[in-house]
């Protein structure tokens, strides 16, 4: 295992801890599943399929437009299941695939943690901000 040379007062970590691909990844998953609404359109499809005016009225002030691109890119990434039924009018169900049920754990973890520490967090900035230019 490689290390790095250590700068004086730090720690010396292996080198193997920053690697380019893995880093990659991790972003290109996190954009995902940490945008806004990739977020809440998980958590509201975790109750089961659901009809896109069904999602639409359920997420609140989410735009068709955006409603339409955060479901695509779900169903690209392989998250959601897109079904058309040859009704008339068509049906089309959103579901979550066995992947992105995977998901709701941690998402709701997530969830779960804002809530919890949000007050917190906004004490904290209160106090940076107030802080200011002392910084």
């Amino acid at each position: 295992m490689t290390m790095k040379k250590a700068q004086e007062g730090t720690r010396t970590i292996p080198g193997t801890l920053h690697v380019p691909e893995d880093c990659r990844a991790v972003s290109e998953v996190l954009a995902r599943v940490g945008d806004k609404w990739t977020v809440l359109v998980v958590s509201t499809l975790g109750d089961g399929p659901k009809r896109f005016n069904e999602l639409r009225k359920a997420l609140g002030s989410i735009s068709q437009r955006m409603l339409t691109l955060t479901l695509r890119a779900l169903e690209r990434d392989g998250l959601v299941t897109r079904t058309v039924f040859p009704t008339i009018p068509p049906r089309v169900d959103y579901e979550l695939t066995r992947l992105g049920r995977s998901l709701l754990d941690p998402v709701n973890a997530l969830g779960s943690w804002a809530r919890k520490y949000r007050p917190t967090i906004q004490d904290a900035r209160r106090r940076f901000d107030a802080a200011g230019t002392s910084r």
